[in-house]
């Protein structure tokens, strides 16, 4: 059997969606897909996004495809290597480099599993068969009285942990502190509610933020500085009880590393879009084993992140996010949909997902 790669494609692709009470009020998503084909006909789909996108589609097929063309896509280790002497030969790989290698080591992995007759959750280690998910809906569109709607509209789809974002408030500081309150207090305590800053507040803003809202027993605070700078987040952990969480954008083996190192984040939220790919999000299982964190996702991408948490011990929560998700039930014929808070691993190998080609070419950004 041959598993040599003989072509890689990509190509830019958007998704608009309404959200949830807000016809009209589109939230957009943009993604690289990218699909790499063995010698004898076989097809890998990983993708990536969301900056970037035409740059990163010139990396994966001016610069990626000609170093690893004829290699064993199971050699995983020597493609790596390999490419790291062309997307950076110094230092740390970062930006398109990395976005570029997160797509094709995903396409990667997913062939892998055709040829192996397994899901990548069960190639990682088959801890589960299934990965818990929390549902990112509390997006800056919404006011107070909204955010409750929505999030009783989640809970009677069988969601019981949900996440806010926090930063956007129209009036600052105030503003994001009266969104939790009143969003823990029409839910009650029964309810798992994490926020996230997405890296966009300071390390003062975030300190007053968590001194005024840890009574709302918050679960976790994602990205909660800019930068995530492994001093301010340390600094930060100490003067809090809410665990804090990152890793989303920038989420390498190394970035962990130094994360540990400052004792600076409670829970790992690798994504494989964007970190290098699932190979390298093993490398951060692995970080994550050692020191006994726990590792779950953020970013978006359930399709793909939903494996490392499935198949990792230590895996603890998937992410649906209401924009990602309704953009990868578009452009994937099956892709999981959660029951009961739960998404379950395919029964499929590889990803176990489809690409739907009448929605490649309606999405298609030229």
């Amino acid at each position: 059997m041959t598993t040599r790669i003989g072509d890689i494609r990509a190509s830019v692709h958007r998704h608009v969606a309404d959200l949830p009470l807000k016809p009209g009020s589109a939230r957009g998503s943009t993604r690289v897909i990218c699909e790499v084909e063995t010698d004898d006909g076989r097809v890998g789909v990983g993708m990536t996004g969301r900056f970037l996108c035409h740059a990163t589609v010139t990396a994966i097929t001016r610069h990626i495809l000609p170093a690893i063309k004829g290699m064993d896509i199971r050699d995983l280790e020597a493609i790596h290597g390999r490419l790291r002497k062309v997307l950076s030969e110094r230092g740390r790989q970062s930006g398109v480099n990395l976005w570029a290698l997160s797509a094709v080591d995903l396409a990667l992995w997913d062939l892998i599993g055709q040829v192996s007759g397994r899901p990548v959750a069960g190639l990682l280690g088959g801890h589960r068969d299934h990965a818990d998910v929390y549902v990112t809906f509390g997006f800056g569109d919404y006011e107070p009285d909204e955010l409750v709607e929505v999030a009783r509209m989640l809970i009677a789809q069988g969601h019981t942990r949900l996440k806010m974002l926090v930063g956007v408030a129209k009036d600052g500081l105030p503003g994001d502190v009266r969104r939790v309150h009143h969003v823990r207090d029409a839910l009650g305590d029964d309810i798992l509610l994490a926020i996230d800053a997405n890296e966009s507040i300071t390390l003062d803003y975030a300190r007053r933020l968590c001194r005024r809202i840890e009574e709302c027993d918050i679960a976790w605070f994602e990205d909660p500085v800019r930068g995530n700078d492994p001093r301010d987040l340390a600094a930060l952990r100490r003067g809090t009880s809410i665990p804090l969480s990152a890793g989303q954008m920038d989420g390498h083996a190394t970035r962990f590393r130094e994360w540990v190192e400052a004792d600076a984040i409670d829970i790992f939220m690798p994504n494989s879009l964007y970190a290098g790919g699932m190979t390298e999000v093993r490398r951060v299982g692995a970080i994550a084993q050692i020191y006994e964190r726990p590792i779950s996702d953020a970013g978006g991408g359930g399709v793909y992140s939903m494996h490392h948490v499935a198949g990792l011990r230590g895996g603890t929560l998937a992410e649906c996010h209401l924009g990602t998700d309704a953009w990868e039930r578009m452009i994937y014929l099956d892709a999981p949909e959660p029951e009961a808070g739960r998404l379950h691993v395919p029964d499929r190998p590889g990803f176990g997902v489809t690409l739907n080609r009448e929605a490649m070419k309606e999405t298609l950004v030229p």
